[in-house]
């Protein structure tokens, strides 16, 4: 049976937190003393499972001729869409560690990144996404299992109608605001996200 999920907390995260990770009892969501909000307690041992986003890592790679790199999903979501490579940080990682690692994975570049062009959250998500502009500086391009094609995309040529999320939208549209003002661009928008559950 799945519990009714603490209010903010999105339903695909919620069906996740109905028992204790140290004793195996039943949550409980309700006000905790000396906390500011209601939260999920267990009700037999007192432990507080914290509800927090996580951490999404990821570049935008510009080659030498001012191109951006982009890669087509291999994964759901956003299967068969464009994303800027990225994805969760590791816990024995830097985030400025973890960017260039998941880039490589993904792209089969080396990069190395300059500025923090966004910080972006989704709480439907539960994912606060740094997207940092980065020059590729070695490696061939290449796909993964996560990938189905590496494409290096000149700022007038950006698939807008084809990004998997909205947090890859928000990041590109701030990247050629920044970077190429005169190129057009989508209008700003709260939300482009096609993928509920787990999407960025």
């Amino acid at each position: 049976m799945t519990l009714p999920g603490p209010p903010g907390v999105p339903p695909w995260l919620a069906a996740l937190l109905n028992y204790c990770s140290r004793c195996g009892a039943p949550l409980a969501h309700g006000p905790i003393p000396n906390e500011t909000r209601d939260r999920l307690a267990c009700q037999n041992c007192g432990f507080i499972a914290y509800v927090n986003p996580r951490l999404v890592v990821s570049t935008l790679p510009v080659t030498p001729d001012g191109r951006l790199v982009l890669i087509r999903r291999g994964i759901e979501p956003g299967y068969g869409l464009w994303a800027q490579p990225g994805g969760f940080l590791e816990i024995d990682e830097t985030a400025h560690e973890g960017a260039i690692r998941e880039t490589l994975e993904e792209t089969g570049y080396e990069v190395e990144p300059t500025d923090v062009v966004g910080v972006y959250t989704r709480p439907q998500a539960a994912v606060v996404v740094i997207a940092w502009a980065a020059r590729v500086v070695g490696g061939q391009p290449a796909t993964s299992e996560e990938t189905l094609e590496v494409r290096a995309y000149a700022p007038d040529e950006i698939p807008w109608a084809e990004l998997a999320f909205a947090t890859t939208t928000w990041a590109i549209r701030d990247w050629v605001r920044l970077r190429h003002p005169t190129v057009g661009h989508p209008p700003a928008t709260d939300d482009h996200a096609r993928w509920p559950g787990g999407s960025a």
